[in-house]
């Protein structure tokens, strides 16, 4: 079950990128913040569950920057 999760986590921030990437979302859009958000926060949980230290590190980092983006988008 952990790897489906993960595996959602996973296509969350990557489908967040190839969008970006397509030019199908902006990277100050909500969606794309909220995704990257969900989906690093997923794999940063597991990463803390599995005790993997360098990818809770990733993970982590990749969550609290999209935190500070949606939080920053919120305020305008």
């Amino acid at each position: 079950m952990i790897q489906i999760i993960s595996v959602f986590g996973a296509v969350l921030v990557l489908a967040a990128f190839a969008l970006l990437q397509l030019g199908k979302i902006s990277n100050e859009s909500h969606l794309y913040n909220f995704m990257n958000f969900f989906g690093a926060g997923i794999l940063a949980l597991i990463a803390a569950i599995e005790a993997q230290w360098g990818f809770l590190l990733l993970e982590g980092t990749w969550t609290l920057v999209s935190i500070y983006a949606l939080i920053k988008f919120w305020k305008k």
